[in-house]
């Protein structure tokens, strides 16, 4: 069986000659075309001609019927029911209005209590129940500039009777693979010589930095070795 011969074959001198004789093809028209595309590329006036004529006997649609944006969700009727609507009513306040979000639900939320104190504590700190008195920023911070502000705030904080203080580390999303400043804090109230001092500590509602911050109940004076040692 013979092989198919090639569409585009390569053609010899005396063919290519044979064919401008004949004029069998212009490069007069290839010329011209390049010529008028870059004349458009560099004429706007042409740019805008050229437009017009390809628009010619299109039909601007209408302002009056184009349909806006919505973030309004709706069930085919065959699909509803009570417990759908309830769903789609919370859905829709909460990408709207951002209401029915809870700090607490999410996995970035954190909560403690010191010595002998009922987890209630730190909810109830969580939700709003205690006066935040004074508050520390040491989002940005490295760690030991932020230990040193740390350090200074708290002991402010419990030289001058404070009780409720807020600490804003940041949510530390930008850390490679856990929030460091954030899980710092944590380890500060938990550990050393603050421990004594505190009663719980939660994350923030959300208007006061949401993860991003903890609230810190103190105590009025640290715990003593015998209250440790007692049982509950």
């Amino acid at each position: 069986m013979k092989p198919r011969k090639p569409s585009s074959s390569f053609k010899s001198f005396q063919e290519l000659k044979a064919l401008f004789e004949t004029k069998s093809f212009s490069l007069l028209d290839r010329h011209h075309s390049d010529v008028a595309n870059c004349d458009s590329e560099l004429n706007p006036k042409l740019n805008e001609e050229l437009f017009r004529k390809a628009m010619e006997g299109v039909t601007p649609i209408s302002r009056g019927n184009h349909v806006e944006g919505t973030s309004q969700i709706e069930l085919p009727e065959g699909h509803r029911n009570r417990d759908d609507v309830e769903v789609l009513k919370e859905l829709t306040n909460l990408v709207k209005y951002g209401k029915g979000f809870n700090v607490s639900d999410t996995p970035e939320y954190i909560e403690g209590t010191g010595y002998h104190v009922h987890p209630e504590i730190a909810r109830r700190l969580h939700q709003g129940d205690f006066s935040i008195q004074a508050y520390v920023d040491l989002h940005g911070l490295m760690v030991d500039d932020a230990k040193e502000v740390f350090e200074k705030f708290l002991k402010w904080a419990v030289t001058t009777g404070k009780r409720g203080v807020l600490i804003i580390h940041g949510r530390g999303l930008s850390s490679p693979s856990e929030p460091i400043l954030k899980n710092k804090v944590v380890e500060w109230l938990t550990r050393g010589l603050w421990r004594k001092w505190v009663i719980a500590y939660s994350s923030a509602r959300r208007c006061d930095g949401g993860a991003g911050a903890t609230y810190v109940l103190l105590r009025q004076r640290p715990i003593s070795k015998r209250l440790k040692i007692r049982k509950v």
